[in-house]
Order: structure tokens, then sequence, then C-alpha cells
């Protein structure tokens, strides 16, 4: 990522949750361990459901008495219902602040030109009172300002960045094995765990009971982990959702089609070989290793 280069994610949205019992509250649903959020440093985590599989994923950053969730925006309202659900008699209010902050991606290096930077995973410092935070899934992926949209502009003027093609860090976050978009396809299909939360620093294994924890913990207690979710690279043909095969085995299968692709694979029982080409239908693919499986 080029320190001069801004990438406005409209495809984020922001929830604001505040109130007298939001710590407990989230502390209750959550993977990660809300106690590590402070102004200093935002985490990531999940929402599972009560067997351990995937439902929603987001960003925790604390502002003000309350925490903002940066989460995907064809999500956001599902996961504010899915909020309110489990809100019962919590004194809790969420609001969804979408039409009012926006989210910025910059890069590790523009991060570390701010004043009290450090190249801390989860790190969080303030520009113009607004929250500026090194990726906590993988500090490579740089930064992200969640930012008062009235504000965007000259913020950015000042910063010296100049708004460039999102699908450039979409291809980074690809690459580094962390999927963004098109996230509700993983709803269901497969547990917290088998998407790399651990490695992405988004599992706390000893804070206290939260929703699929037991699952959570059973998996890995018990090293029962065989499948994860990984980016592949469409080589050729027309990618379209399905099992993936080697030598006619099936070794996974796709879940997210898209432009930035994932698949659940069987990685046990494969040799995780980049030049290796697998099939899928009449697609011809490979499975892309992200750094934390070297």
């Amino acid at each position: 990522m080029n320190n001069k280069k801004v990438y406005i994610l409209e495809d984020r949205a922001i929830l604001f949750i505040q109130g007298r019992d939001a710590k407990d509250f989230l502390q209750n649903i959550i993977t990660n361990d809300i106690n590590k959020v402070n102004e200093f440093n935002s985490l990531f985590a999940s929402i599972l459901t009560p067997q351990g599989k995937y439902l929603f994923d987001f960003l925790i950053i604390k502002h003000k008495n309350g925490y903002f969730l940066d989460c995907e925006k064809i999500q956001a309202d599902k996961l504010f219902n899915q909020l309110t659900l489990y809100k019962l008699r919590s004194k809790v209010e969420i609001i969804n602040l979408s039409n009012e902050f926006v989210v910025a991606a910059i890069s590790k290096d523009k991060f570390l030109e701010f004043d009290k930077a450090k190249a801390l995973s989860g790190l969080t410092i303030r520009y113009r009172e607004d929250p500026v935070v090194l990726d906590p899934r993988n500090k490579e992926l740089g930064a992200r300002i969640i930012i008062n949209l009235e504000k965007l502009y000259l913020s950015l003027k000042k910063l010296n960045l100049t708004s460039s093609n999102v699908d450039e860090y979409y291809e980074l976050s690809h690459q580094l094995g962390i999927a963004q978009i098109d996230t509700e396809k993983l709803k269901n299909q497969l547990f917290g765990i088998e998407c790399n939360f651990e490695e992405l620093n988004g599992i706390d294994f000893q804070k206290g009971c939260y929703v699929g924890q037991e699952n959570t913990a059973r998996i890995k207690l018990k090293n029962k982990l065989i499948k994860r979710l990984f980016p592949i690279k469409v080589i050729s043909g027309t990618l379209e959702k399905g099992t993936i095969d080697y030598n006619e085995i099936e070794v996974g299968k796709i879940l997210i089609k898209g432009r930035f692709p994932f698949a659940l694979i069987k990685f046990k029982q494969i040799n995780l070989d980049e030049d290796i080409e697998y099939k899928c239908g009449e697609a011809t693919l490979k499975i892309i290793k992200p750094e934390w499986t070297k």
C-alpha cells in the first residue's frame, strides 16, 4: 500500500453501542475480550451461533462513552437486529451511524507517520478527535480512520492523501486471507474458528463464556480443526459455487465466489503448495497461503 493513497470503504458501516451496560452486554456475546478495548487499543471480534458457527465479524473501537462497531454495510441491518435480540433488558442503546461516519483505509507506513504511532496491531490514536486504528487482524493491512463524513475531505487534504481504487485494498486483504466482502455467504457455513479468527486475533480463549464458546473451545482443545477458510485464485474458467477437487478427491468447497473468492479447505488432507492446481467444475484454481500458514 502506498502511503499517499487512501481507500474510502463505502461498503463498511458504523454501529454505535452505548449505555450503562454496554461493556457487559458485548462481553457476553462476542468472541474476544472487551476489556482489551480502550482509548489506545481496538480489537477484532465476531458473533457466533450457539453452535459456534459464523454469524458476523467486526472491529470494535472505543468512542467517547461507547463503542464503534465497524462492519460490512450489507450486514449492518442484520447485525443491528441480532444485537437488539440479545439486548433484552440491558441498559444499552444501539445506533446506526453509517450516514454520519465513514471508514477510510491507509497504509501502515502512513499510520506510522502519526504522532505516537507504533507498529502494534490494534493500536489506536486520534486525529482531529477521530480514531485511527492499525488493523488488529494484521498490521500489514494498514490502518483505518473512522471519520465524521463532514470532516472527511478536509482531513484527507491535510494528510496529503489521494483517494484510490478500493480494489487495491481488498486485493491485499484477500492475499492476507482476510475476508471482508460478501461475508454473509459464510453465515452458518463454517465454525468461527475455521474462519482463522484465532490467527486474526479475533478469539480470546481465556475470557469467560460467550455465545458459541463451548464448541469453539472444544475444537481448539481437542485439536479437531481440520478445515480452514482460504483465499483462492482462479487460473482459468468461470468459478461457481461447488466442491474443489484434486485427483478426483474432494478437498474443499467454494463459499465466496466474487471478486475475491474464498473456500473452506480440508487443509490437513492436502499439500498447501501454491503451485498445485485444483478443479471446481470447469474452473482451475490455486489456494493462496496467507502469511499465518508459513
